[in-house]
């Protein structure tokens, strides 16, 4: 992109040479969020060659810097679909210090539908939005469209292994490794790790009672979540280590599929929710210890009655770029 951005301005890239850094080597953003661009490329002499022969170096060096000015608590990953963040039904949801962002282009990328209500700071979408009078943003003055997509906040984050033998499922404690599905009745308790769930589903049943302190589920061979509406589930991720802030991770290489979060409003989530690849369908009146849930799909519908916070640090989660500012800063 640099190189393109100087060759329409004059820049012989043939006989030029450009460097990118990113953060930049030197000057008062080295280390930072920002882009140093140096350019250099011989150029004629003039008045000077009366005095010398040869070319001169001609030198030029630019620095940008780039800053989140909003964070995510809803996050939808499709690049196209209709309805790619989705709040329905009688939904009341806040949002307070995060935002909604869906990547899609679709002009309903974002659909407020019914007696939905939302209230967040912010809005945002690549495509467009569609919304009842149930829209409340705090921050922004109407919804933000045609706006730039964002990366994958968790594109970077290693999946964890599957081989190994599965473990049994039964009985009033847990402990994490792998699991060929996961049905849960009655008082469970899990201990803190990483539980690999690969081919079968992972099901709560109706009047559970499961809870799991520094817990990641990561879900892989086609496994889904199925969390009945009745049961009672307290679970936080851990907050420090490869899946600090992680709570639930689906295999990006298994594709569609949706994931159905339910329970009683005395559930708590605390942690991110993240299934690039497949739906999400959050139907829950609960969210994670004071509000600490992020929910990262392929796609998301909402239909549950909650808040969501957005300064969740002491839990090891992150915050989800949603809208970049650049400006030049040298």
């Amino acid at each position: 992109a640099a190189l393109r951005s100087a060759t329409a301005n004059g820049f012989n890239g043939a006989a030029g040479a450009l460097t990118v850094n990113t953060p930049p080597t030197s000057g008062p953003n080295a280390g930072g969020n920002a882009v140093e661009v140096i350019l250099s490329e011989p150029e004629e002499r003039f008045f000077t060659r009366l005095f010398a022969d040869g070319k001169v170096t001609a030198r030029a060096r630019s620095v940008a810097v780039f800053q989140t000015a909003g964070s995510a608590c809803v996050l939808a990953l499709d690049p196209s679909a209709s309805n790619a963040a989705w709040f329905s039904g009688s939904s009341n949801l806040t949002l307070r210090g995060c935002s909604v962002m869906s990547n899609s282009v679709a002009a309903d990328a974002v659909t407020l539908q019914g007696a939905a209500k939302l209230t967040t700071p912010c809005v945002i979408s690549v495509g467009g939005v569609q919304a009842t009078g149930g829209l409340t943003t705090t921050q922004c003055a109407q919804p933000v469209t045609q706006a730039p997509p964002v990366a994958d906040p968790f594109a970077n984050v290693p999946e964890p292994s599957t081989f190994g033998t599965c473990l049994s499922g039964s009985g009033v404690t847990l402990s994490p490794g792998k699991y060929c599905g996961l049905n849960l009745s009655g008082n469970v308790v899990l201990q803190p790790g990483t539980y690999v769930i690969s081919g079968g589903n992972f099901k709560i049943n109706a009047n559970a009672n499961v809870t799991g302190s520094g817990v990641t589920f990561y879900l892989t061979g086609g496994a889904r979540i199925q969390f009945n509406g009745n049961a009672k589930m307290t679970f936080s991720a851990p907050t420090t280590g490869t899946y600090k802030g992680l709570l639930f991770f689906g295999d990006r290489s298994s594709l569609g599929g949706k994931n159905t979060f339910n329970g009683t409003a005395d559930s708590r989530f605390t942690g991110a929710l993240y299934f690039a690849s497949q739906a999400v369908e959050y139907l829950g009146d609960f969210s994670g210890s004071n509000g600490c849930t992020q929910v990262v799909g392929k796609t998301v519908e909402w239909s549950g009655n909650t808040t969501v916070d957005v300064d969740c640090t002491a839990y090891g989660m992150e915050t989800l770029p949603a809208m970049q500012l650049i400006r030049l800063s040298e």
